[in-house]
Formats: C-alpha cells, sequence, structure tokens
C-alpha cells in the first residue's frame, strides 16, 4: 500500500495515535484524510476533513461509509480501556462497554468500509490491536479480552478481504503515552514512534507489526516454554 495519494479514513482521530496518524499520513503525501470523531470539533489538525463518527452507533457509521467513498486507507483506532479485574463486581458490564468500541467498532467499520476499498481498488485496512491481545493482567483485564477479540477478527479479515486485494495490517504496541495511559507509571512509547513503525510496514506490504521491543519480545515468546503469556506477574 503506498501512502502517496492515498485516501484515509480514521477513527478516534482527535488526539493520542488517531491524532499521530493523521498528521503522519498529510506529511507522507496522502491526498485526503477523513478524520473521525464523536465530535468533530474536537478535531483541530489543519488539513483534515472531520467526521462525525461514534463506532458504536451503526447510522454514523452507514452515514461516514456513505460521505467518503473515495477511501483508500482505513485505519480503526478507536479504542477505550476500564481498569478492572475479571473477579471485580463490575466485571462483566465493563467488558461489554469496552467490547462496543475495541471489537464491535472495528467490526462496523470494517463492514462498511469493506465495500468502498474493493470499489478502490482494494487498498488496506490497519487495525491498531495491543501487546494485550497476547497477554493479560487484572490491571485491564476486559481490555486485553477485547483486544485478543479484534486480533481474531483481524485475521479473519484478512481472509475474507484477500480477494478483493485488501492488505489487512494488524497493529500490536506496548504502552502508549496518550490520555488512555495517563495514570499509569510505566515505560512508554510516544504516539509518533508507533505510527512511524505502522506506516513503514504497511508501505512494506506487511500484513503484522510489532512496532516495540516489549511486543516484539512477547511476540516471540508465544511458542516457549512456558509461553509469555503464561508469565504471573511478581508479588
Amino acid at each position: 500500500m503506498k501512502i502517496q495519494d492515498s485516501v484515509v479514513f480514521i477513527t478516534g482521530a482527535n488526539r493520542g495515535i488517531g491524532a499521530a496518524f493523521a498528521k503522519a499520513l498529510l506529511a507522507r503525501g496522502a491526498k485526503k484524510v477523513y478524520a473521525g470523531a464523536r465530535d468533530p470539533d474536537s478535531v483541530t489538525l489543519p488539513g483534515v476533513v472531520p467526521v462525525r463518527l461514534d463506532v458504536t452507533n451503526d447510522a454514523d457509521v452507514a452515514a461516514a461509509a456513505a460521505q467518503c467513498q473515495d477511501v483508500t486507507l482505513v485505519i480503526n483506532n478507536a479504542g477505550i480501556a476500564r481498569y478492572g479485574a475479571f473477579l471485580a463486581e463490575q466485571a462483566a458490564d465493563l467488558v461489554r462497554e469496552q467490547l462496543e468500541t475495541n471489537f464491535f467498532g472495528v467490526l462496523r467499520v470494517s463492514q462498511a468500509f469493506a465495500p468502498v476499498l474493493a470499489a478502490n481498488g482494494g487498498g488496506a485496512l490497519v487495525n491498531v490491536l495491543s501487546v494485550a491481545s497476547w497477554i493479560n493482567r487484572s490491571l485491564l483485564a476486559g481490555y486485553g479480552a477485547t483486544k485478543s477479540a479484534a486480533w481474531a477478527l483481524t485475521n479473519g479479515l484478512r481472509s475474507e478481504l484477500q480477494e478483493q486485494g485488501t492488505q489487512v495490517l494488524a497493529l500490536h504496541m506496548g504502552f502508549v503515552a496518550t490520555d488512555l495511559t495517563r495514570d499509569l507509571d510505566v515505560p512508554k512509547q510516544t504516539p509518533e514512534a508507533i505510527v512511524a513503525a505502522a506506516l513503514d510496514a504497511l508501505e512494506a506490504g506487511a500484513s503484522e507489526v510489532m512496532a516495540d521491543e516489549m511486543t516484539r519480545k512477547v511476540k516471540a515468546g508465544l511458542s516457549a516454554t512456558p509461553a509469555s503469556y503464561m508469565a504471573l506477574p511478581q508479588v
């Protein structure tokens, strides 16, 4: 997938990784960047086209796809995280809430834009995932489950979209310095570094990219004995 002269639709594009994607894509020569956000007025980056989008709302997603018929690259970036373990009192409600954005939101947008990508030559789909697709800890237990589900969705979409020539890229990373992680005292990558790795991989024709060293180590350890996802935190 070549970024030069591409037409891009980004979900959750008003801040964090989404805003970094928009800025980097314009710098790399994208012809147009649609910036999806629940509040279009929150999109302040010059040069992008704000689009009202709540990925949990079927009507919003359908309207966005109808409006943006020239798209050649879709970036499913919108996501939410709620703290809490699986055995916490409100765990079921919190997991359902996160699934609506992190899994069903990706599914809705992918379904709506797949015909648009096909009509424009295939293009590409990038799904923003996480190292939490493979490892899970009690701090973000529900979030990890939703990212595991989104990883499975991404792999299924890659198979289904192969015939129409759509490249599907899974982007995995650890903690990134955004609003989502502002309360966590952990090492973090910058959104710009993550986006640069993703766009380099996209242009190289990759299907999956591990955007930081921690994620590369976890992925490499999935088949180890014991596997990386089996390691328990020290207490």
